[in-house]
């Protein structure tokens, strides 16, 4: 499928998700991003899927001029390895918390592979970063979060305690391009709706953590909030499909995405 919205194209290369056989589906996340002047990629996915999926599109990965790492989790994170084998000058750029010791809410390690932190490659991030014109990383960490959801039970080990994830580990990658702000917000753990309010972009792609929401009126409100922004929105990943299709009823600008998908940005 593609969807139109002329200089940029974002190809998804990893999503939960399949609508074609031509691509594999798995939990994570990868976008291929192609502007006037950069092939960016953003996150990884969980594996070397995204670079199969990348061969299916036709889309050369060693061309790629510089990565981003939206968070510290494996299911972003996990196929940085390959990345790195695959191309050997790309830059990826990383949050400074990135490495830190991440758990689900059963305590599983949801975390990266701390082996790849002595990467020469990578560039760690604290705050905001210029990597070229228009194109710029923030991490929000002193915003307010007046929609502050929580950490879903997700949690950091810290001197052997687990805190709830404040989330001081999550990027966001801005683009500002064909007149227009796209924003990718990888999970948005730190509240969709905050987010939004802090960049009102023209193009938001990215999950909305919505996942483990089940009431039906407080997706309602946040669909309608959402909805009062100028924003088109190209969700995905951890905002679940049940979720999506309640909201969809109340955003008129709403598409979700999925392996395979081709967004173009005119």
């Amino acid at each position: 499928m593609i969807l139109w919205v002329n200089n940029m194209k974002i190809t998804v290369l990893t999503e939960n998700i399949s609508n074609s056989n031509k691509f594999e589906s798995e939990h994570g996340l990868s976008l291929f991003i192609e502007t006037s002047k950069y092939n960016i990629l953003f996150v990884m996915g969980q594996s070397a899927l995204f670079i199969r999926n990348a061969l299916s599109a036709g889309i050369d990965l060693s061309n790629v001029n510089f990565a981003v790492l939206s968070h510290g989790h494996y299911d972003h994170g996990g196929g940085m390895k390959h990345f790195l084998q695959l191309n050997h000058t790309a830059p990826v750029y990383v949050n400074k918390n990135a490495f830190g010791d991440y758990f689900n809410a059963s305590f599983k390690y949801i975390g990266l592979d701390k082996e790849l932190s002595k990467s020469n490659r990578l560039i760690s991030v604290e705050g905001e970063k210029t990597i070229a014109e228009g194109i710029t990383l923030f991490s929000c960490n002193e915003k307010p979060r007046p929609n502050d959801k929580g950490s879903f039970g997700l949690s950091e080990l810290i001197g052997g305690e687990y805190i709830p994830d404040k989330f001081l580990h999550e990027q966001y990658l801005l683009i500002e391009e064909c007149g227009k702000k796209v924003l990718i917000s990888g999970c948005s753990h730190k509240g969709i709706l905050d987010i939004v309010s802090w960049f009102k972009p023209d193009i938001l792609v990215g999950g909305f953590h919505y996942s483990k929401i089940e009431d039906n009126k407080e997706l309602e409100d946040a669909a309608k909030i959402l909805n009062s922004y100028n924003t088109t929105y190209y969700t995905c990943h951890c905002t679940g499909i049940k979720q999506y299709e309640l909201m969809k009823n109340f955003m008129s600008k709403l598409n979700y995405i999925s392996c395979g998908d081709i967004i173009n940005i005119k």
